[in-house]
């Protein structure tokens, strides 16, 4: 599992801009994402026309990244991260289903699409411990 610093500004944030690529064309939007621990993945909801899903459902690879907005040099952080997109089934779209309500209640009211990023790299810029700090996750 990756470092608890990391695991921990995650969690505490709910903005992702996702990168993907098809046909050699890159691609990038934000969607809102809520951390599964279990399977170090991020679970988001998508419906299967946009751009962006037509891209991974074609080419599961993807990037992303999750950032603190700030000014002040000392403070900032955030994660660039490599992962797969896959469609939960079974029981797994059920846990993401509890997971992703618990995160955005008034999502109830929307149809939802879900998806998970399964991790495979992480690389957190944390400035809080020392200019240019790196912590480092791979599968």
């Amino acid at each position: 599992m990756p470092d608890k610093r990391i695991i921990d500004f995650i969690k505490n944030h709910h903005l992702l801009t996702l990168a993907t690529s098809k046909d050699d064309a890159p691609y990038c939007c934000n969607v809102f994402y809520v951390y599964n621990e279990k399977n170090n993945s991020l679970i988001f909801s998508s419906e299967t026309k946009t751009k962006h899903a037509i891209d991974f459902i074609d080419n599961p690879n993807v990037a992303a990244s999750i950032s603190l907005e700030t000014k002040d040099i000392d403070k900032i952080q955030g994660v660039q991260l490599l992962g797969r997109v896959i469609e939960p089934k079974g029981e797994e779209i059920n846990n993401a289903t509890k997971l992703y309500l618990k995160g955005f209640p008034y999502a109830q009211k929307m149809k939802l699409y879900l998806w998970e990023m399964k991790l495979t790299f992480i690389k957190m810029t944390h400035n809080k411990l020392g200019f240019g700090k790196k912590l480092i996750w791979e599968k």
